[in-house]
């Protein structure tokens, strides 16, 4: 499995991962064809599959939180981009 399929695939992993580096996430989903735009606010807004998600960025470190990994979890479900799907 290629780097970017295991960082999809943690997304979907239970019990929820905690080290979830976001800028690599982020590259991965570029691999997948989304796009991303780092906002102001400190967002990246992600367009994908004709959705967008609006995700906020950790302040400190690149950790995602596991809300935002939950709200994750639901956006790359209704865009079709599933571990069993890649």
């Amino acid at each position: 499995m290629s780097k970017h399929k295991q960082k999809i695939a943690k997304i979907f992993e239970h019990p929820i991962s905690g080290n979830i580096d976001s800028k690599k996430f982020l590259s991965a989903l570029e691999h997948f064809g989304a796009e991303v735009d780092l906002t102001k606010e400190h967002h990246a807004k992600i367009h994908l599959n004709g959705q967008m998600f609006s995700m906020p960025l950790p302040h400190q470190g690149n950790t995602l939180s596991k809300d935002t990994i939950v709200e994750l979890r639901h956006f790359l479900e209704n865009t079709g981009l599933t571990p069993d799907k890649l």
